[in-house]
Order: structure tokens, then sequence, then C-alpha cells
């Protein structure tokens, strides 16, 4: 194995050719839905490792969807610190970033020797194409969506979904998405996971 290198103090120690799966979210709170991606994303893309970006501010959530920065911080820390192969990555915060394009652009430069694929859960997909930049971060790296119980189908005919499906690979190429030039990206679908952030706050009270 290639000997770690350093790019600042925002990432994880990372090496020439390492398959990193960058999971990015609110993470308010962090569930067994979000273990659930990641475990099948890491398991079904051959990845390395998964950085957990914990989002310092969602553009298309309501601030108190963000709020606590530390605490969902230290919780992902905490939930992730007995998952071999799992980091959590406070870069955004660290740079400054809102927008996860922006985040890439500097990623992406100083990280260059990496080998990257986006996730996200199929929830997020439906709305992608409200991203800002949407376009520039599927030709960026690849892609991969992790099917969620709350309507997949509206996710995969989502306009993200229409306009990227002819770089869609099958399911069964998984392992190889990340040595594949973008645009390109693949639709896991797994066994569900009930949790959701917006169910266990509402349940809990918080806002």
């Amino acid at each position: 194995m290639a000997r770690p290198v350093h790019s600042g103090p925002a990432l994880p120690p990372h090496w020439p050719g390492m398959r990193v799966g960058l999971y990015g979210g609110s993470f308010n709170p962090v569930h067994g839905g979000h273990v659930h991606v990641a475990r099948t994303a890491k398991k079904r893309l051959n990845l390395d490792c998964i950085w957990w970006l914990v989002s310092p501010g969602n553009p298309l959530k309501e601030a108190a969807g963000t709020k606590d920065y530390d605490k969902r911080c230290a919780a992902v820390t905490a939930l992730t610190a007995t998952m071999p192969g799992h980091r959590v990555c406070g870069a955004e915060k660290q740079w400054g970033t809102r927008y996860s394009a922006d985040f890439l652009d500097i990623f992406l430069a100083r990280a260059k020797a990496v080998k990257p694929v986006w996730i996200m859960g199929a929830d997020s997909l439906k709305n992608f194409h409200l991203w800002k930049d949407w376009r520039g971060i599927a030709s960026a790296l690849p892609l991969a969506v992790i099917a969620r119980n709350d309507e997949p189908l509206r996710a995969r005919l989502s306009p993200a979904a229409q306009v990227l499906s002819p770089y869609r690979h099958c399911a069964a190429s998984a392992k190889t998405l990340s040595e594949r030039e973008s645009p390109a990206w693949v639709y896991l679908d797994a066994p569900f996971h009930p949790a959701a952030s917006r169910d266990i706050r509402a349940q809990t009270g918080r806002a």
C-alpha cells in the first residue's frame, strides 16, 4: 500500500489511488439509515474508505435542520468510531463552503491522486437538479445512488436522473465505478431502512 499523504488538516489521511466515497449530509440526527447507505456503498463499490461530510448548512433545508454543527459532527464521529474504513471529514466547515460544487472544486484540486465517488441516497437524487452546478458535479466524479424507502420510483424518474440516463451503468458494474470516466453513475437497490432524520426530529420534538 502506498504511503499516506496529507493535503492540509481538513482531509483525512489518503494515498494515490485510494477509492474514497464522499458521503455528505446534515445528519440531524445521524441514524441507522445513514449507516445503511454508507455501508452499502463501501461494500458494493469496493471502496477503501467512506468520508462522512457533515454539512455546516444545507441551502435546500431550513436552518433548524442544520444547527448545532459541533454536536452533529460529534455524533457522527461516535457512531463511526467502531466502523472500519469510515472517517468523519470536516473540510466543508474548515474551508467555509456551503455548496457541494464549491467543496468539490477545492477537494479535487487538493486530492488529485484519489479516486472519489459521490454517495447519495435516492431521496437526494429527487432534488439533485436543484443543487448548485449539479451537472458540473456529475461531470467531475462518478455518482452512486443508494435506494431509500421513500418513493424510489420518483428518484429514478427525477429530472437529474433523466438527464443523466445515458451515463447510467448497471449495478453489476458498481465495483469498477471509481475507475470510470465521468459522467458515470449507478443506482443500487438494497434492503430499505425505514429511519429518516425528519421523522426522528418530529418524534423527539426537535426542530
